[in-house]
């Protein structure tokens, strides 16, 4: 993990902290933010790093090879159960079990892993005994999981046993200024496993990366950057050499705000936001899918007066100021 921003140093201390406790932990973030990364931080730094890592992605099988996977079975437990079968928790004993996704987690096995989490123990499926486990759950999702909990998708009592400690990543949009270290470190990874001699991103390059929203956060960077020395031969990546998706050629589909009729576009979007909402900017963040910190910076990249947003929300329409003159 690597990151210098204000956001990532909160990020590792609190990692730290959770090491040493053995008490749940749930990650929360978008997809590629690293959510597996910190599971696997923790462990390595923690009073179980001798101890197994084991992790499952709950959203990967449906619920009947879900509840097989994490428990076990016994031989002729179901229709094709030929043997015994040892499950993640039981494998996991004297360590940590990484359960990815786990807002994806159908409610008849959330029921288990609540006990599990309460007593230690578990049955096996087709088994009535009792197994003792000694393990601690580190849990990830992208998933609003309060949200599910009030639509009846997740159980409170088990949202309130593994949300202990928190730890929120923040997506790569919201903290730039680690673009350029981590461009640098996947730069020197691939140069190593390729052998071409390119040496970074040219100034027009790495302007685009600057501007480009990445929806696909760092595991989006590094594909862009494997693409590039995919058809760069040496020396400085130039942008077209960068996959149309960000480096801003007519069949691009980049989001940044490249040109005066976008960004009128989104100015307008967001006032009607903010107009919707009666100036709340939570909601609308909400409202247009992205968070409180990029609805201020567009604020202020437009000039956007809040007072006078509300001021004019009874009005038919929002004029810009000079418009107005």
């Amino acid at each position: 993990m690597i990151g210098h921003s204000e956001a990532m140093q909160k990020t590792f201390s609190i990692i730290e902290r959770a090491a040493q406790s053995d008490a749940p932990v749930i990650v929360f973030g978008a997809s590629g933010t690293g959510k597996e990364l910190v599971a696997k931080a923790i462990h390595e730094l923690g009073r179980r790093r001798e101890g197994p890592y084991i992790q499952l992605n709950c959203a990967a099988l449906n619920e009947s090879l879900l509840e097989s996977e994490l428990f076990g079975h016994v031989k002729g437990a179901f229709t094709g159960a030929y043997r015994y079968r040892q499950g993640r928790f039981e494998a996991a004993h004297g360590g940590d079990i990484f359960l990815d996704e786990i807002g994806d987690l159908p409610l008849s096995i959330q029921v288990k892993l609540l006990r599990v989490l309460e007593t230690k123990q578990f049955e096996r499926v087709g088994d009535h005994r009792h197994v003792s486990v000694d393990v601690r759950i580190i849990a990830a999702t992208h998933r609003n999981i309060a949200q599910l909990v009030a639509a009846g998708k997740f159980r409170e009592d088990l949202w309130f046993r593994i949300n202990v400690i928190p730890i929120e990543l923040s997506p790569l949009r919201e903290r730039m200024e680690d673009l350029p270290l981590l461009t640098v470190n996947f730069i020197r990874q691939l140069r190593a496993r390729s052998g071409k001699d390119i040496t970074g991103l040219s100034p027009e390059a790495m302007n685009i990366f600057s501007s480009y929203h990445s929806p696909g956060n760092v595991r989006e960077l590094r594909s862009v950057l494997e693409y590039a020395f995919v058809i760069a031969e040496r020396g400085l990546i130039e942008p077209d050499q960068l996959p149309t998706t960000l480096s801003g050629r007519p069949d691009a589909c980049s989001v940044s705000f490249a040109t005066e009729s976008e960004d009128k576009a989104k100015k307008g979007l967001l006032i009607e936001a903010l107009r919707s909402c009666q100036g709340n900017v939570t909601r609308a963040a909400k409202l247009l899918g992205v968070s409180r910190v990029t609805v201020w910076n567009r604020m202020k990249r437009y000039g956007i007066d809040m007072k006078r947003v509300i001021a004019d929300q009874a009005s038919s329409s929002y004029q810009d100021p000079e418009a107005r003159q």
